[in-house]
């Protein structure tokens, strides 16, 4: 059974990692209020998804080229700058144009950075790397379980969601002095500072686990954009109560990841998959027909649970049935889950626009028959006993 060693290094990028899914969840729960704020329809508010998959793609575009030259270390801490002066910028930014600026800005440096970290995570740790991507996203998400808070606490107050998200600049300077400290660096792929060479076909099996994260990154997106307005209208709470609910969702998908980066090391990953699959589709059935506050919050996170090994599976998968190119996987997974966060809440904001947020929230069950199909028949094709 492989073993997960934790050491300076894996902690080092476990807290990187962290810092832009603060971003990410203190971010998402206020498409609603920037909707009531800048007097914009849900279509509108939609489009900072738009904008977080333009981010992902441009990243991803650039990703096998910046790696070659520039290297793993180097790349994550662009990215992390590049999510830090997103942070800053939201803090002036009272305009659409200006705010779906920042959200590209803040997304190009997630595909650096994630990538980076997931692509290191892999090499560093072999056959033990599903566990720790998963265990990764575990501590990442338990950092973002605090950001709706931060922010549904400093909206209530009445100094503005701002506040909450741009102090993640300060973690980002402190982990950047630790690292200056301590010298430690990821480890850099085959071939850093040569001249390109020719890549090899990724296999099918590659991606029929990029279809899956295309599906579960709608989830995700979806449920994180638009889950405080299902509350406000179905389960009729408030806009910071709804704002700060969110964490219940993020408080599950902790537990999941926790779970699920010690089943890793015994069970195979798509039938895990699966199973997490079946929690979500259970979580989000209580959360989508209750109208009681507490119960509607109790469902969200059941969904969250089974919502947090979607990407950890999902992008290990991926990594794993990449014959041997992690980067140049990560660097296409990017663009799935760029392309999910762009046009998942896109269509969700218009449907609802059109039917209101309950009725276009159907979507998510249909994502999540996507994700079971194609993990069904990656099962199926390959019996992968432990992605080794």
């Amino acid at each position: 059974m492989p073993r997960l060693v934790r050491d300076r290094l894996t902690w080092v990028m476990y807290a990187q990692l962290a810092l832009w899914v603060y971003f990410l969840y203190g971010f998402g729960p206020v498409a609603p209020l920037l909707r009531d704020e800048l007097h914009i329809s849900r279509t509108l508010a939609g489009l900072h998804g738009t904008a977080f998959a333009l981010g992902g793609v441009l990243g991803g575009l650039a990703l096998p080229a910046l790696t070659r030259r520039l290297g793993r270390a180097r790349l994550i801490w662009i990215g992390l700058g590049c999510i830090s002066a997103a942070a800053a910028g939201m803090y002036a930014a009272h305009h659409l144009a200006l705010t779906l600026t920042f959200a590209t800005l803040a997304s190009i440096g997630a595909a650096l950075t994630v990538n980076a970290i997931n692509a290191g995570l892999t090499d560093h740790h072999g056959t033990a790397a599903p566990a720790a991507i998963s265990e990764a996203n575990a501590a990442a998400a338990t950092l973002g379980l605090v950001a709706p808070l931060v922010v549904g606490a400093t909206f209530a107050a009445g100094w503005g969601w701002r506040l909450g998200l741009v102090v993640v600049v300060v973690p980002v300077v402190l982990v950047g002095l630790y690292v200056r400290a301590t010298g430690v660096r990821p480890p850099e792929p085959a071939g850093f500072g040569q001249p390109r060479a020719g890549a090899r076909p990724l296999p099918p099996a590659f991606w029929l686990a990029l279809t899956s994260l295309f599906a579960t990154g709608s989830i995700e997106i979806c449920l994180t954009l638009w889950g405080s307005d299902v509350l406000r209208a179905h389960a009729h709470v408030s806009a910071g109560v709804a704002t700060a609910a969110l964490s219940a969702l993020i408080a599950g998908m902790v537990a999941g990841r926790l779970a699920g980066g010690r089943l890793l090391l015994i069970f195979r990953p798509a039938r895990m998959l699966l199973v997490a699959l079946a929690v979500t589709l259970a979580g989000f059935a209580v959360f989508w027909m209750t109208t009681v506050p507490w119960l509607a919050v109790a469902g969200l996170c059941v969904c969250g649970a089974g919502m947090g090994l979607h990407y950890p599976l999902g992008i290990g998968l991926a990594l794993a049935h990449s014959d041997g190119q992690p980067d140049l996987a990560a660097a296409r997974a990017s663009f799935a889950v760029g392309i999910a966060f762009g046009v998942a809440p896109f269509a969700l904001g218009a449907l609802a626009d059109r039917t209101g947020p309950h009725t276009a929230f159907l979507l998510v069950p249909l994502f999540v028959l996507v994700s079971a199909t194609v993990i069904g028949l990656l099962d199926h094709r390959t019996r992968v006993p432990a992605m080794s």
